[in-house]
């Protein structure tokens, strides 16, 4: 066994620490030693104390498709913001919601992962639970019928899902999930 991916795995644990002092530091909204110390300690703890299923990335960072998926998603929460403002002003209207199963195309924690995060950023929808084994998410829709209905709902996952393995995913992971590589 060769010491590279231990170092490897090293490097990336330090990038982690940083990263979460970084956060740590935005959260309390101080940049200060005792801040930028207390963030450190806690986040050498978590990624030294709390043991973690690694992720593995296979795929690769596509810019153009990333651009589309960060506008895309900005343009998202945008809309959905103004549509659940509009239910929540509208006197005596009741919204249906429910409670919809989407199967998703790939089986990667990490693009599960983004997916649904980002659908559960954007009003309106929230991921309620999500299976790792088998790839599916459960999401509570505020109003199926402002979605459009529960075929409609599920096609924003299945897009949103598409969107996140166009800008991350490998062209092997592409091919798997039956959609094209698109751009370098």
């Amino acid at each position: 066994m060769s010491l590279h991916p231990r170092r490897a795995r090293w490097r990336t644990q330090w990038a982690t620490v940083v990263w979460l002092t970084v956060v740590w530091v935005f959260l309390w909204g101080d940049l200060s030693v005792g801040n930028v110390l207390a963030g450190l300690v806690i986040g050498f703890v978590v990624t030294t104390g709390l043991r973690m299923a690694p992720i593995w990335f296979h795929g690769h960072l596509r810019f153009w498709p990333l651009l589309h998926l960060v506008g895309r998603f900005a343009v998202d929460l945008v809309r959905a913001s103004f549509e659940v403002s509009l239910i929540a002003l509208r006197p005596r209207y009741t919204p249906r919601g429910a409670v919809i199963g989407v199967q998703l195309r790939s089986h990667s924690d990490l693009y599960l992962t983004l997916t649904a995060e980002l659908c559960s950023l954007v009003p309106g929808s929230l991921v309620v639970e999500a299976h790792r084994l088998t790839g599916m998410l459960y999401l509570h829709v505020l109003d199926v019928r402002q979605s459009g209905g529960i075929e409609a709902a599920r096609q924003v996952v299945l897009d949103q899902e598409a969107r996140v393995l166009r800008a991350f995913a490998s062209d092997e992971e592409l091919a798997a999930a039956h959609l094209v590589a698109v751009g370098p």
